[in-house]
């Protein structure tokens, strides 16, 4: 764990102090991980220090890069969803011709009848109403991404005239519409991964491997830019790229 070469041609005396100081610093970090162990419990923290060899100082340095890893992705991903869903929303009020078009589509022969969300959706709806706060704005935000992603499915594509793809104005030719239902089913696993806590930082196998990550991290922006913008305009200014923390976790 630590380097304690280079002693070669120094006094004894001198080679136990640095012995010493090897151990205590050794001895301090091992005192640090069973304090994270113990709030953060063995089973969450033992997969990181097993894809470390059983260096408890890299365990917890992983550790607290998967957290930043998560914040940063999940900040892509939240921005994302905002711009999707603001799109979605525009395209259906024009389409429909109704700027309530979620509440009124959840009646019997409704777009949304059989969303698998849809009861979850007038009970907010009604709440709202109930409280004297209801607007279609107050409904997209409240709504979860799944919802959302749903609309790209066959039923309500259908329904909806099967013109929902026009808000990816730049997306990739010949790309239809399950193969985007695809990707953002794969996109929202993503998402539903962070907002559980589970790590994103190993393979199936439980191996540091940050490549689940990568691969979600560039779908996200591969649909910001089939929406009709450029992630560097999108994302200037915000600390969420997490091209960095990849970098450290493959280096580690």
């Amino acid at each position: 764990m630590f380097d304690c070469s280079g002693t070669h041609g120094t006094s004894p005396a001198k080679v136990r102090q640095f012995f010493l100081l090897c151990k205590r610093i050794y001895n301090f970090y091992q005192m640090k991980y069973l304090d994270f162990e113990k709030a953060f419990s063995p089973a969450r923290l033992t997969k990181y220090l097993r894809a470390c060899g059983g260096d408890s100082v890299a365990a917890l340095t992983l550790y607290r890069h998967n957290i930043k890893l998560c914040q940063k992705t999940y900040g892509v991903l939240n921005i994302f969803e905002v711009v999707l869903r603001n799109a979605i929303n525009d395209h259906y009020n024009a389409y429909f011709s109704d700027p309530d078009w979620i509440k009124n589509q959840l009646v019997s022969g409704g777009m949304l009848e059989n969303h698998p969300q849809r009861l979850v959706v007038q009970k907010t709806i009604t709440d709202l109403v109930n409280a004297g706060k209801y607007t279609n704005d107050r409904i997209v935000s409240s709504v979860s991404f799944g919802f959302w992603t749903h609309l790209f499915s066959r039923r309500p594509y259908a329904i909806g005239g099967q013109s929902l793809l026009q808000i990816f104005p730049a997306r990739a030719k010949g790309l239809g519409q399950r193969s985007i239902y695809n990707d953002l089913q794969a996109i929202k696993t993503f998402r539903n991964r962070i907002a559980h806590h589970e790590a994103i930082c190993f393979d199936n196998r439980g191996a540091k491997n940050t490549q689940s990550a990568r691969t979600s991290y560039a779908l996200a922006i591969k649909y910001v830019q089939f929406l009709g913008y450029s992630e560097a305009h999108l994302y200037y200014g915000l600390d969420v790229l997490p091209d960095k923390i990849l970098h450290k976790i493959d280096m580690l």
